[in-house]
């Protein structure tokens, strides 16, 4: 029987037949992993509804759950997340793959960056082109020949994937910097909980409330050698940070200090924190700032943001850094294309999540192919994150794509394309037009990889291109969010 969305919430919603729609199939129907919340939405009315929204905007507001973006003359302008309170729901055996997936994928990328920086058999082999990582400004001298405490680069994971027309998941790309957006997954739970208090009484939905605590035995595991209960704080570059929220709220929510580095120093070969009691040494640092501000002695010499000598006493092993310097070499969106062969050749085992096809403009034939179809693909600089950069062929004009074409011919290390991907929809309250209407979505995963058991959040931060017809979710593109249910039977 047809599910009547008449006079309701869904009147009208326009099912896309191109388009994967992961609430609705292509006759109408909702789908059977929605049926139970769909009920719950559609005896809403729209002045219920719009009451229910205002209450999380008030509470996210209260809480100051906020993030910056930068115009052209790098203005940062503070905004309210949006989130959208129809929440998105990943069966079981979907969530499984994911998670076993991007489990594969995150140990392998480990294994990988401690052969980069060590013995480099990958290089030798010939699977990995050398000057590929070599010309990579995220590849650092002086991680060589040294391995992390605890023997973990990339502790926090942020894989970032896609759920496309045919169904299946893909793999976008990965973050192993500084990855972010988790305390949104956190604070999206906490609105849902607040409005609809009775729907989670009726879903066996996974709780994601112990990642604080899973991050903070995450930290404590690969602390210094003879360090029996560790010392650990985050290092935040300040409160203009545009995820200054994030770098606050694991603090309070870990009972860590949260630290700028004039707080810090280092003395005989160990970091200290000032405090109102004297110094304390620190063991294990999960840092927020990137490679080149962290040590103006090893990196950039004139940042303020760092501590200087940090890298001397990382190096001897006295205070573990959370992630590790030189990790961004695998987020290298040219490295992205060998993720598949570093799986195998470490792991011997297949990719059970599947990259999305990417070609490098460094490669003639791809160049070649980049130049002539250019208006049918995503073209992106491999070294950027945000959502920034990113070129959508068939959204440009002939003027544009002659420009990019241009750019690419003096540059072409610096990009990858690849098709344009059709994201799969969700059905997303939009305020102008007071109806819920498709919208792309996509969903970063965040990965805890420590000397303990690896660990996955269950659900990730699902986000939401506002715009109609956007291809790009990430919150400083004007992106939202929504909270992600692992449904658990």
């Amino acid at each position: 029987m047809k599910t009547d969305i008449s006079n309701s919430l869904f009147n009208n919603y326009p099912v896309d037949q191109d388009k994967f729609d992961e609430v609705f199939d292509t006759d109408g129907e909702v789908r059977k992993a929605y049926k139970n919340l769909f009920k719950h939405f559609n005896h809403l009315s729209l002045e219920e509804f719009n009451r229910f929204s205002e209450s999380a905007k008030l509470s996210f507001l209260i809480q100051g759950i906020t993030f910056a973006t930068y115009n052209e003359n790098n203005q940062g302008i503070e905004r309210i997340f949006p989130f959208d309170l129809f929440p998105r729901v990943i069966p079981k055996d979907e969530w499984n793959q994911i998670e076993s997936g991007v489990i594969q994928r995150n140990v392998a990328i480990n294994h990988f960056l401690t052969d980069l920086y060590n013995e480099k058999k990958i290089l030798k082999s010939g699977i990995v082109p050398p000057e590929l990582i070599f010309s990579s400004g995220n590849y650092l001298k002086q991680m060589l020949d040294f391995v992390p405490p605890g023997g973990i680069y990339n502790h926090i994971s942020g894989t970032d994937i896609i759920k496309h027309s045919d169904g299946n998941y893909y793999v976008l790309e990965d973050n192993v910097r500084c990855p972010s957006g988790v305390s949104y997954v956190l604070s999206n739970r906490e609105a849902m909980k607040k409005t609809f208090s009775n729907v989670f009484k009726k879903f066996n939905v996974s709780i994601i409330t112990d990642y604080s605590e899973k991050l903070f035995e995450c930290m404590n595991s690969v602390a210094p050698e003879g360090v029996d209960e560790a010392v650990s704080a985050i290092l935040t570059p300040g409160i203009f940070n545009s995820a200054h929220f994030e770098h606050t709220f694991l603090a309070q929510s870990m009972g860590v200090e949260l630290v700028e580095g004039r707080d810090l120093f280092v003395e005989n070969g160990f970091v200290y924190m000032k405090t109102i009691y004297g110094k304390q040494k620190l063991d294990v640092l999960y840092r927020r700032i990137d490679d080149e501000f962290l040590d103006p002695l090893a990196f950039s010499p004139d940042s303020y943001l760092g501590v200087p000598g940090i890298m001397s006493v990382y190096r001897e092993g006295n205070i573990s850094l959370i992630n590790a310097p030189g990790t961004g070499v695998a987020d290298d969106k040219a490295i992205y294309t060998y993720i598949p062969e570093i799986i195998k050749y470490y792991l011997d085992e297949e990719p059970i999540l599947n990259n999305v096809h990417t070609y490098r403009c460094e490669r003639d034939d791809d160049f070649k192919y980049i130049n002539e179809n250019l208006d049918k693909l995503v073209l992106k600089p491999v070294d950027q994150s945000g959502g920034y950069g990113i070129f959508i062929g068939n959204k440009a004009t002939e003027a544009e794509i002659e420009e990019m074409k241009e750019k690419i011919k003096h540059s072409r290390r610096s990009y990858v394309a690849q098709p344009i991907m059709s994201l799969s929809v969700h059905s997303t309250f939009i305020d102008d037009s007071g109806a819920f209407e498709p919208r792309h979505i996509d969903l970063r995963t965040f990965t805890l990889l420590g000397k303990a058991k690896n660990y996955v959040l269950k659900g990730g931060l699902s986000r939401v291109a506002l715009k109609k017809g956007n291809l790009i979710v990430n919150s400083s593109q004007g992106g939202g969010s929504k909270d992600t249910w692992v449904i658990q039977s």
